[in-house]
């Protein structure tokens, strides 16, 4: 017994192919999931901030991080956007290509505030007048840096099956 075989060409290829992957894309599909994915409104959204500073240039960043940039982070958990700011540093070295001299962890209200792309440049003129030396000195912060990357990062729950 020979089993037919249907042929279509071009569009009728085309069209069979979407209905299959739509169709295809509906079985086993995951439950939409609640909380930062669903609608990013109700949980915080969390993002660290790694910088690694040339050698023998780590307290210079630090003093010019305090002094320009962590005043800007302060006004906007005023204004609600931040819900914390937070510095570490690690207690010993690692090897050279790990190595970071600070990660600020900021804690957003919630992932579309911090993806808005808010302008801060309302605050730094209100905070520093002097524009033209808070960009040098903020021109500086980066120039002495030898690296910086941003992590979103999330919990995951352990006790969830």
């Amino acid at each position: 017994m020979q089993i037919p075989i249907f042929k279509a060409k071009g569009p009728a290829i085309a069209a069979l192919g979407l209905a299959a992957l739509l169709w295809s894309s509906t079985i086993g599909a995951a439950p939409p999931q609640r909380g930062l994915a669903a609608d990013g409104k109700d949980q915080p959204y969390v993002i660290e901030y790694y910088y690694k500073a040339k050698w023998g240039h780590a307290e210079e960043f630090l003093a010019l991080f305090k002094k320009n940039h962590y005043p800007v982070l302060a006004k906007e958990m005023e204004l609600g956007r931040m819900l914390r700011v937070s510095m570490t540093v690690p207690r010993y070295h690692t090897t050279e290509d790990g190595r970071w001299d600070y990660r600020v962890t900021i804690a957003f209200k919630n992932a579309t505030i911090a993806n808005d792309n808010f302008d801060s440049s309302v605050l730094t003129k209100q905070l520093y007048p002097d524009q033209d030396s808070f960009k040098k000195e903020e021109q500086r912060r980066f120039e002495i840096l030898e690296a910086h990357w941003d992590l979103p990062i999330k919990e995951v729950d352990l006790e969830a099956r």
